[in-house]
């Protein structure tokens, strides 16, 4: 019998998970666990493989030359095409203006916000870390891959004897980390399942919130397509020189599983497993450009943070000039770059956003009730362009890939 293959095992099981959370909610209890086990693993080996996959990838690349070339070429594309992505996002909100008459009798206290108002000046400073250990165990990734990155290019400048030790030892790290990887992707399909089903299970008033914030969400979800099927395949066609259809079918799996965990860094091993092996991307570009997208580019976050502050002002009845959606456009660049890749770091991000350009933080209560529906979209968004940037990348260095 021929095995199904794992991009359709996870669909089979999302489907599944659905149906057994709204006619099975009280049972939800007895699969919930497998989710839990799940995102437990890949959070366990997600600091040694960035750590490893960074190093060995930049310790490989070999000359300063050739670090600062693909670090400039990497930045260059996150930095495009999340700008893209807000300006894409800003444009909608203002056509549609999905907040103006919004009930604000959603509005609800959400704790833990308040004190999330780090300066954005702050947060880039910090990606020095004072001590690298403190930064492992606080999953701080800005500051592991700052490291990662200082460590493997220094590998590159001591004498050849070091050096080839070095590069010996985490390019054997990596690939232990890797065979790690594959083992905990084989039981993906069950830890869909128990996450799905448990999620489906809390949306008690799912219908009344469509309806209300159906809007808003719609905004939102037709401004993150646009940048999914029309301006990252068109990066991808005319820059690259790829056949974005075929490509889109060789990353499905961790498209997959950033929809269903909301979770970008949790599916980053998957994202380097199949840009690799089934892109055809080599090891150099994706141990480069891959962990470093999971925490920087976050194309599908920082639409979603430019729609949800003008939707926020639009229900407050606060009208945004030229300067202040400016201001919004900037920070939400910025916030998107410092949002861990976890489920609702965008919302907590927010706060940044709303308080750059004096908006209530109440109004982040419009938006939670249907938080968690977009940010599945929205991370499905992020690894969508993390995966064509290493796609793009590996192009312009004159690899030959398999799409």
């Amino acid at each position: 019998m021929k095995e199904i293959k794992l991009h359709w095992q996870i669909l089979i099981a999302m489907i599944l998970a659905v149906y057994y959370g709204i006619f099975l909610k009280d049972e939800v209890i007895y699969v919930a666990w497998m989710g839990d086990i799940f995102l437990r693993a890949l959070r366990m080996i997600i600091i040694p493989l960035i750590l490893s996959s960074i190093i060995s990838g930049v310790a490989n690349i070999g000359s300063a030359e050739n670090l600062g070339r693909l670090g400039l070429k990497t930045f260059f594309y996150y930095i495009m095409t999340s700008t893209i992505a807000i300006l894409t996002g800003l444009v909608l909100v203002n056509v549609f203006q999905p907040g103006i008459g919004a009930d604000l009798g959603l509005s609800q206290a959400v704790e833990g916000l308040s004190g999330s108002k780090e300066p954005i000046w702050e947060t880039l400073k910090n990606i020095i870390p004072t001590n690298i250990f403190q930064a492992f165990v606080e999953n701080r990734m800005l500051s592991v891959i700052f490291f990662a990155i200082v460590f493997g290019f220094f590998i590159t400048q001591v004498k050849p004897k070091h050096s080839h030790i070095m590069k010996e030892f985490f390019n054997s790290f990596f690939e232990i980390m890797m065979k790690i990887t594959l083992f905990i992707i084989k039981f993906t399909p069950l830890g869909i399942f128990g996450i799905v089903a448990k999620v489906v299970s809390e949306q008690e008033d799912l219908i009344n919130l469509l309806m209300r914030m159906g809007m808003y969400m719609g905004v939102v979800v037709l401004a993150l397509f646009i940048h999914a099927f029309i301006t990252l395949p068109v990066i991808l066609r005319f820059i690259g020189r790829i056949n974005p259809f075929k490509y889109f079918k060789a990353v499905s799996t961790p498209l997959l599983t950033a929809f269903s965990t909301s979770s970008s860094n949790a599916t980053l091993p998957l994202t380097m497993e199949a840009v690799e092996h089934n892109g055809g991307v080599s090891n150099k570009i994706t141990s480069f450009t891959l962990p470093l997208g999971a925490t920087i580019n976050m194309d599908g976050t920082a639409l979603y943070e430019c729609v949800a502050a003008i939707f926020i002002a639009q229900a407050y009845g606060v009208e945004l000039g030229l300067l202040e959606q400016f201001t919004i456009v900037v920070t939400a660049l910025l916030a998107s770059i410092g949002a861990a890749g976890i489920p609702m770091a965008g919302l907590i991000m927010i706060t940044i956003i709303l308080t750059a350009v004096g908006l209530p933080l109440e109004g982040v209560g419009l938006i939670i009730a249907v938080d968690r529906i977009l940010d599945m979209f929205r991370t499905a968004i992020n690894v969508w362009s993390d995966s064509c940037g290493a796609a793009v990348i590996a192009k312009s260095e004159g690899e030959k890939l398999k799409v």
